[in-house]
């Protein structure tokens, strides 16, 4: 039974490239083709595959709507938030976590500090969208046009004197962002405050939340923080191979 199972589920990445007929699933398979057949039948009879009037397979529509499902019930927060505490407790500064919403990045769960001095940032509230780390990371995932049109309307205050001036400042760092795979900001919404980032994908590999690492100036470095960027990068890698389904859930000591 469980060799059944494996060929079964053997066709669909093969279905995932293209149409194939029966014909390639078996050799594919390594199978003679009556037994392909009774395997697409099968998976035919559940929605998992369609038969074409060209006689070729193709995934079907029951997979794909389950594979959406998924998605949308996918709490993001709910699969991140034991690696960020675990984060937080190996480097003792501020973790978040944070979505792109509606032209709007915001906080959707936060660790805090175990240091006296804490950030005043809060869960459901949007961050400084032209200067946060988060959120540079998580425009910068952006399709191009879309991206050129928000970093158009937006406005660029300047927090202080290390904050971005312009959109042609602005789409130039998400460039550097989107080419190297972190963020940080170093004082550009508050000068005494520093913070680096890492982005968490999806199983299609695009970005679909940002979590990051802050801490004041009088309790470390911007030099300091920095050397916690391994750290912050691996947590966010494992918290992307759980969401998108490539790694089992794992204890979040093992990844930071």
């Amino acid at each position: 039974m469980s060799q059944t199972v494996d060929r079964a589920l053997s066709i669909l990445p093969l279905l995932a490239e293209g149409p194939a007929d029966l014909g390639q699933v078996a050799d594919r398979l390594g199978v003679h083709k009556s037994t392909a057949l009774r395997l697409l039948r099968t998976l035919h009879e559940h929605g998992m595959v369609y038969r074409q009037s060209d006689q070729r397979y193709r995934l079907g529509a029951r997979l794909i709507a389950l594979a959406q499902e998924a998605m949308e019930n996918l709490d993001i927060r709910e699969i991140a938030h034991s690696h960020l505490v675990r984060l937080n407790e190996l480097c003792g500064h501020t973790v978040h976590l944070a979505v792109y919403e509606e032209a709007e990045v915001l906080y959707i769960d936060k660790v805090e500090s175990r240091y006296p001095v804490r950030m005043y940032s809060r869960i459901g509230k949007p961050v400084a969208i032209t200067v946060a780390a988060v959120a540079k990371l998580l425009l910068a995932d952006l399709p191009e046009a879309e991206l050129r049109a928000l970093a158009d309307k937006l406005d660029y205050p300047l927090y202080t004197a290390r904050s971005t001036p312009n959109a042609p400042a602005f789409l130039k760092e998400l460039e550097r962002v989107r080419e190297q795979g972190w963020a940080t900001d170093l004082g550009g919404h508050e000068e005494s405050i520093n913070c680096v980032a890492a982005p968490i994908r999806g199983a299609d590999g695009r970005v679909v939340a940002a979590m990051s690492v802050s801490a004041p100036n009088v309790v470390v470095t911007a030099e300091e923080l920095l050397t916690l960027l391994p750290q912050v990068r691996r947590t966010a890698d494992a918290i992307s191979g759980e969401y998108s389904g490539r790694t089992p859930p794992k204890d979040p000591k093992d990844t930071v």
